[in-house]
Parts: structure tokens; sequence; C-alpha cells
């Protein structure tokens, strides 16, 4: 436990738990709550590369008007027909169309063995993006929380748990759902969000294989 940076580890946690808010459909609440100065602080504090993307991330966010936002959201990941890059696992991992697959029910068990109960108000399905992210952003936290109480079984549970669920979920799909999003993005804000996503899952996927 040693080896372990407090500081950095609780801002990968809240870059990601950032990262999955803005997952969700955009509105004034991002800039009421300062989401992206939170943003960049966590990113300064992990890598250059995260806090250019992050700057430039809350500067597409404040030059593009509320109903160009929300219509790019909408045609990337809701449709009404073919949504560009639809937010779920399961489409990616397996190459089709169909929700709800067995990737889906796998994801949702991982959930159940690490306590992660999906909120009451929340009308996606287990695989959607931002989950999966909130899931990560949960295992980031009780790790750090492991090695502050210096609890070893713990930290072994939970990091052991983070492994799997990266190598085979987020970390298996993230990199063409973000591809897709990026292709398909008509503003900058999605574009931008696209890259970084895709470098910070990246990031932990490979800090999970070394670990």
């Amino acid at each position: 436990m040693s080896d372990h940076d407090p500081e950095q580890a609780a801002a990968r946690a809240n870059l990601c738990r950032f990262l999955a808010a803005c997952h969700y459909e955009p509105g004034p609440e991002f800039a009421e709550e300062k989401l992206f100065d939170s943003m960049h602080d966590a990113a300064r504090r992990l890598d250059p590369d995260f806090a250019d993307r992050t700057r430039r991330l809350g500067e597409a966010f404040a030059s593009t008007d509320p109903e160009t936002l929300l219509v790019d959201y909408t045609r990337l990941f809701l449709g009404p027909v073919n949504a560009l890059a639809k937010p779920y696992g399961s489409v990616w991992m397996s190459g089709e169309a169909t929700l709800m697959q067995d990737s889906t029910m796998d994801v949702l068990s991982l959930y159940r063995e690490g306590g992660f109960d999906l909120d009451e108000g929340f009308r996606e399905l287990p695989d959607h993006v931002a989950a999966e992210l909130e899931f990560l952003y949960l295992l980031l936290y009780r790790e750090n929380e492991a090695h502050r109480d210096g609890d070893v079984d713990a930290l072994m549970a939970t990091t052991t748990l983070r492994q799997r669920f990266l190598a085979a979920h987020l970390g298996a799909w993230i990199a063409p759902f973000t591809a897709a999003a990026e292709r398909g993005a008509g503003t900058g804000f999605y574009r931008e969000l696209a890259a970084l996503t895709r470098a910070f899952v990246a990031a932990e996927a490979r800090r999970a294989r070394d670990s």
C-alpha cells in the first residue's frame, strides 16, 4: 500500500464520476454546479493531457447553445430511430442492435457483487455508459477507503472486481462506442467528451492490467 497516492486516487475517482454525469441529458445544472471546473481540477492532478481535454470540454459546453447540445445528445444517444452511438455495452460487445443481452445480465451481476444499486429514478438499462462509469467510480472510491483504513481484504476484493469489470465490460466496449460518438457528433462538446472518455477508460484499463 506504500505506493498509493491518495490525492491522485481521489482525482481518478472524481474524474470518473464527472464523466458519468456528462453522459446524461445536458442541462443548466452542468454550469450551475460548476461541473467542468471540478473536472478540470481533478484532471490537472492526473495528467496534462486530461487537463487540456477537460478545459476544451468546458469551453465547448459554454460556447454551444443549450438547444444545439440537446439535439446532438438526442441524435447520438437516443434516436428517435437509429441513434448514432447507442450508449449500451451489449450493442458494442455483440455487434447487434439488440439490447438486454447476456452481457447486460453479467454486468448487473457484477453490480450486485459490488453492492452497487441503480437508483430508482434511473430509467436506463444497467449497461448504459453512465451506469458503468458510476460503478467504476464506486470501485475506485472503495479502493481508496480500503487503502486509507489499511483493510487488505477489502482492497484485494475491490481491486479484483475492478479488474474483472474493466476487462470484461467497460474496457471492452468503450473504444467502439466513443469512436462512433466522436464520428457522429455535431458539436465540439460531444466530440471532446467521447475522446476524453476513451482516454480515461483506456488509462484505467491499463492500470487494472498492471495492478
